[in-house]
């Protein structure tokens, strides 16, 4: 039987619903999670209406040529951080006139990485109207798939947590 509570429809939903209600966009800049944040608010029927964009920026190549952020522009700020998920946000938002900037960046596992942060590691971030927010999760576990899930769910939930501020 499916983990219904897993389902991308069942964790955007709501969300889709309060994005289209306000007339509010948003863009998507993740990493770990693998394009799973941006999958599941593309589930949601009418998702054409507050979803303008996004991309799995999982390499420094990445970051250069679809954020267009420089090696400058990083300078004391390294990937899985609270600064660096802010900067992807912030980004993202800028690059597509969006609402809202909704990013993640992290460490899936089965093993850390090579800043030493643990499996289960990410640092997710949303920035919009009045709002500047991020966060860090740590799953304490080195399963990647599930550690995916998790990072999706909290990017999902910090959005709509920062929606209904």
């Amino acid at each position: 039987m499916a983990d219904h509570t897993n389902t991308l429809t069942t964790m955007a939903s709501s969300l889709g619903a309060l994005l289209k209600e306000r007339k509010e966009t948003v863009g998507v800049s993740e990493s770990s999670a693998g394009g799973l944040i941006s999958a599941a608010l593309l589930a949601v029927p009418g998702a054409s209406a507050y979803f303008l964009g996004g991309g799995v920026i999982y390499t420094q190549a990445a970051r250069r040529a679809l954020l267009r952020v420089p090696d400058e522009s990083v300078a004391g700020i390294r990937s899985s951080t609270e600064a660096y998920a802010l900067l992807k946000a912030r980004t993202i938002r800028q690059l597509l006139g969006t609402t809202w900037g909704l990013s993640e960046t992290g460490a899936t596992g089965p093993t850390g990485n090579r800043y030493g942060d643990a499996a289960g590691h990410a640092c997710i971030a949303v920035i919009g109207p009045s709002v500047e927010r991020a966060i860090t999760l740590e799953t304490g576990d080195a399963d990647r798939e599930r550690n995916m899930w998790a990072f999706t769910r909290a990017a999902l939930a910090l959005l709509e947590d920062a929606l209904r501020k």
